[in-house]
């Protein structure tokens, strides 16, 4: 299928991209939502803990791609998220010399407080649009993540993902 339809969008597309990651990088975003959440936590751990919260069970090199961190850096921080009893450590389903991490009861409750206040924030980015284009927002960027995380490389003879 030819999708050259997307080409004069994709600049678009792209710095919309660019803008998203910015944004919520910003380690003042994470202070924010943690203020919002009612929580007491080290604003450095508060990436790894609702990744695990969202991803779990996972272990820390996974972890530490998907937050773009060192190995050493996340696992020092899945450690301490350990010790506050807002994670566990356990060996792997699949490989036990794997350890991965899972939320405790202790880590959802606080994620459930964190996904309250992200709730409340979503309602005022979302106030002015309409339930259409909250629902398409909602189809097509799930979709578009599925489809960006399947393209390894592309063949520059063809233009085509391999």
């Amino acid at each position: 299928m030819q999708n050259t339809h997307i080409e004069p969008r994709f600049r678009t597309l792209h710095a919309a991209l660019l803008d998203i990651l910015a944004i919520m990088n910003q380690p003042q975003r994470d202070e924010t939502m943690i203020r919002e959440a009612g929580i007491k936590l080290d604003r450095a751990l508060f990436p790894p803990l609702v990744l695990i919260e969202r991803l779990g069970p996972i272990g820390v090199v996974d972890l530490a791609d998907r937050m773009g961190r060192d190995y050493t850096t996340v696992s020092r921080q899945v450690a301490k998220l350990d010790d506050l009893g807002l994670v566990e450590r356990r060996p792997g389903a699949r490989d036990r010399r794997v350890r991965e991490a899972v939320i405790a009861p202790r880590g959802k409750a606080m994620t459930d407080r964190v996904d309250a206040a992200r709730a409340r924030i979503a309602r005022k980015i979302f106030q002015s649009w309409t339930k259409r284009d909250i629902d398409d927002l909602a189809r097509l960027l799930p979709a578009f993540a599925e489809a960006l995380g399947a393209v390894t490389s592309i063949d520059p003879e063809e233009g085509r993902s391999v």
